[in-house]
C-alpha cells in the first residue's frame, strides 16, 4: 500500500513536470534558434551561444517550476472555501432579528450576522471577540459559559455611541455531537426601550405623588388652623376656605387629567372611525373660551373656512385638545393681547390634511424647552404654571390624543415673538373629494 502510494506520487510529479516543460517549449525553441543563428553568422562564439542558451533555458525552467499546478490551485480554493456546516450556521444567524455572533470555545469569532456590526463594528472572523467588544462583564460571562457549558445571560450598559442597555444571551451549541466541536452562540437584545419605559413610569409615579402631596399638605394645614387658633375668627375662616377650595380644585384637575391620560393610553391602538366636522369643534372651543379671553384682555382672531372639514375622530377628545392649546395661549401668551386661531387644508403625499394653528404673541419659549414640552409634568416655569392652575399634563394629553387620531403636533417659537402650536389631522377620504371646492 505504501509502495503504491509512492509510485502514484512519483507519477503525479512526472506528469506535472511534463506539463511545465510543454509550457516553456516555445521559449526554448526560439532562444535555441536565435543563439544558433548568432553563432552561424559569427556574432557570437560557440561557447557564448551555448552559455546564453543555457541561461535562458534555466530562467524559463525556474519560472515554470514556480507556477502553481492545477492541483495546488484547486487545493488552495478548497482550503479557503467555507465548510458546509459553517455555511448553514451563517445562513441561520443571518435570519435572526437580533445581533448574533458564533464563537469558538476559546472566544475566537467564527461568524456573525450583519446586525452584530451595529453592536461591535470591529468584528472580524478569526479574531478574538475582545478585539471588538471590550465589556469585561460580557467577556467574563462568555468564559464561564464556555467552562460550564451552560446558558448564561448578562446585562450591560454602553455610553458610546449613545446611552443604551443591552442583554447578551450566551448559549453553547454542540457541533458533530462532540465537546471538541462545541461553539458558543451570543445573541444581543436591546433593552433600552424597556428601561426607558421603566424610568418614565417611576418618574410619573414620583411626579404625580408630588403634585398631589402639595395641595393635600395645604388642605391639612388649613384644616388644623381652622380647628385650632382660627376656630373663632370669621375673617381667617373665609380666607382659608377660599384657599382650600382652590387647592381642592387643583387636585380635581390633576386627577381628571391623570384619568383622561390613562383612558387614552388604554385605547391608543384603536383609531376613531366616526366622521366629525373639525370646523365646528374649533369654533365651539373658541366660543367657550371667550369669557376667559375677555378676563385676560386677549382678543381671539378666528380664520376658518365656511364649509365643513370632516376628520375621523372622537369629538370629546378633540375638544380637549383644542381647549388645552387655546387655554395655554391665553394663560402664558396673554401679554401679547391677541391669539390667532386658524384652520386650513393642505395636500400632502399621503392625502389631504386639516391644519389647525394656535398662535400667541406672548414672551415665547426658549429653544431648549421645545423638545420636552409634551413630557408629563414638564414645565418651563413651575411657579408660573401652578399659579395659572396648570397640571403639567395638558400637552402630554394633546400628544397622545393626536397619536390615536393619526395626527401630529408641531411647535414653533421665538423668544419675544410668541409661539405657534400646529395640529395636523388627516381629512376623511370619503369626504375629501366633495370638499375640494371649499
Amino acid at each position: 500500500m505504501v509502495v503504491s502510494e509512492g509510485r502514484r506520487g512519483d507519477a503525479k510529479d512526472a506528469a506535472s513536470w511534463s506539463r511545465r516543460l510543454r509550457r516553456v517549449r516555445l521559449v526554448l525553441t526560439v532562444s535555441g534558434a536565435f543563439f544558433l543563428l548568432m553563432g552561424f553568422i559569427g556574432e557570437l562564439s560557440p561557447l557564448q551561444a551555448l552559455v546564453g542558451f543555457g541561461v535562458i533555458s534555466a530562467a524559463a525552467l525556474i519560472e515554470a517550476s514556480g507556477e502553481p499546478s492545477t492541483e495546488s490551485v484547486a487545493r488552495g480554493r478548497e482550503d479557503v472555501r467555507m465548510h458546509p456546516r459553517d455555511l448553514i450556521i451563517e445562513a441561520v444567524i443571518s435570519g435572526l432579528p437580533d445581533p448574533a455572533i458564533v464563537l469558538e470555545h476559546d472566544s475566537i469569532v467564527r461568524t456573525f450576522n450583519a446586525k452584530a456590526l451595529e453592536i461591535a463594528p470591529a468584528l472580524a472572523r478569526g479574531q478574538p471577540l475582545s478585539f471588538a467588544l471590550r465589556n469585561p462583564g460580557v467577556l467574563e460571562a462568555l468564559r464561564r459559559a464556555a467552562d460550564v457549558g451552560a446558558e448564561l445571560r448578562v446585562e450591560y450598559f454602553e455610553r458610546v455611541p449613545a446611552d443604551r442597555w443591552l442583554e447578551a444571551l450566551i448559549a453553547p451549541i454542540a457541533v458533530d455531537g462532540t465537546a471538541r466541536g462545541q461553539l458558543l452562540l451570543m445573541v444581543f437584545h436591546d433593552m433600552t426601550p424597556l428601561r426607558r419605559v421603566e424610568e418614565m413610569r417611576a418618574d410619573f409615579v414620583a411626579n404625580a405623588s408630588h403634585e398631589l402631596r402639595t395641595p393635600l399638605a395645604s388642605l391639612s394645614g388649613f384644616i388644623d388652623t381652622l380647628l385650632g387658633p382660627a376656630r373663632g375668627d370669621p375673617q381667617a375662616r373665609e380666607r382659608f376656605l377660599a384657599i382650600m377650595k382652590d387647592q381642592a380644585e387643583r387636585m380635581a384637575r390633576l386627577i381628571d387629567d391623570l384619568l383622561s391620560l390613562s383612558r387614552i393610553e388604554l385605547k391608543a391602538h384603536i383609531h376613531p372611525e366616526t366622521a366629525i366636522d373639525l370646523v365646528t369643534i374649533v369654533r365651539q372651543v373658541a366660543d367657550a373660551l371667550q369669557l376667559l379671553a375677555r378676563d385676560r384682555g386677549v382678543a381671539i382672531e378666528i380664520d376658518m373656512p365656511p364649509c365643513e372639514m370632516m376628520v375621523l375622530g372622537d369629538r370629546d377628545e378633540l375638544i380637549r385638545v383644542f381647549e388645552n392649546l387655546v387655554e395655554n395661549a391665553l394663560k402664558y401668551g396673554a401679554s401679547g393681547k391677541r391669539i390667532d386661531l386658524a384652520i386650513a387644508r393642505e395636500t400632502t403625499a399621503d392625502g389631504d390634511e386639516a391644519v389647525v394653528s394656535v398662535k400667541d404673541y406672548g414672551p415665547g419659549i426658549s429653544p431648549e424647552h421645545l423638545p420636552r414640552l409634551t413630557e408629563r409634568f414638564y414645565r418651563v416655569d413651575v411657579a408660573e404654571s401652578r399659579a395659572q392652575g396648570g397640571t403639567g399634563l395638558g400637552l402630554a394629553l394633546v400628544k397622545h390624543v393626536l397619536q390615536r387620531h393619526r395626527g401630529r403636533l408641531s411647535l414653533e417659537s421665538t423668544l419675544g415673538s410668541g409661539a405657534t402650536f400646529t395640529v395636523r389631522l388627516p381629512i376623511a377620504r370619503s369626504t375629501a373629494a366633495s370638499e375640494q371646492t371649499c
